[in-house]
Parts: C-alpha cells; structure tokens; sequence
C-alpha cells in the first residue's frame, strides 16, 4: 500500500483519530468512548480529504482505530457504515460488538446529536 509519509495519531480530547501528511490533516475517524455496559470507542464518521482518497487511508485508520482500542482493552461499537465494514472484511483484527453495546453506543448518539 503506497501511503507516503502519513501519520496517525490520535486526538482523544477532540475525538478524532487523524491522518497526517505534510502537516494537514488528509482523513479522520470521528468517534466517542462509551463507558458503560462496558468501555468501548464509537467510530461514527469516517472522513478522508478528496485529494487523498484510494491511497489507503481510510482502511489504515480503521486499523489503527481497533489496534488502539486493543491496546486499551476496550471493544469497538462501530457506528461508522465503512469502519463497520472494514470490520466485516477483517474479523481477526475487530472483534465483533456484542448487541447491547451497539444499542448502548446508538441510545449515547442519540442522545447526544450536538457531537456529530
């Protein structure tokens, strides 16, 4: 995959897992942490610049979205229609979300619409 010189780095105050180039942002992930039933991180958006999409950006956030969420020992709820189907397309790297904390993550955006 031909990804340059992208970084990824993870702005959790803002809620967005960013990829850099050249210092401007090119794609981000959008996302939440959900506390309860169980702590888990919330794609909600994905987003890659039109100048950079089909370079392999997109795929590598999601990625690197359930590798931090590994590391961290939290689940993912994927509300984001593409990193749901990232997830499909790679099962040993995303484990699926259980049903209650998908409804959890979708009663949280609802009740939240201001986030996103």
């Amino acid at each position: 995959m031909a990804m340059g010189d992208i970084e990824i780095r993870d702005d959790r105050a803002a809620g967005r897992l960013e990829a850099v180039a050249g210092g401007e942002v090119v794609g981000r992930v959008e996302y939440f942490v959900l506390d309860t039933p169980r702590r888990a991180l919330v794609p909600v958006h994905t987003i890659v610049e039109p100048a950079h999409e089909g370079k392999g950006i997109a795929g590598s956030l999601a990625r690197e979205f359930y590798a931090i969420a590994a590391r961290e020992d939290s689940a993912v709820a994927p509300l984001c229609p593409y990193v749901a189907k990232w997830a499909e397309r790679h099962p040993d790297q995303a484990p699926a979300a259980g049903p209650d904390l998908m409804r959890a993550a979708k009663a949280w955006l609802a009740a939240h619409p201001e986030r996103f």
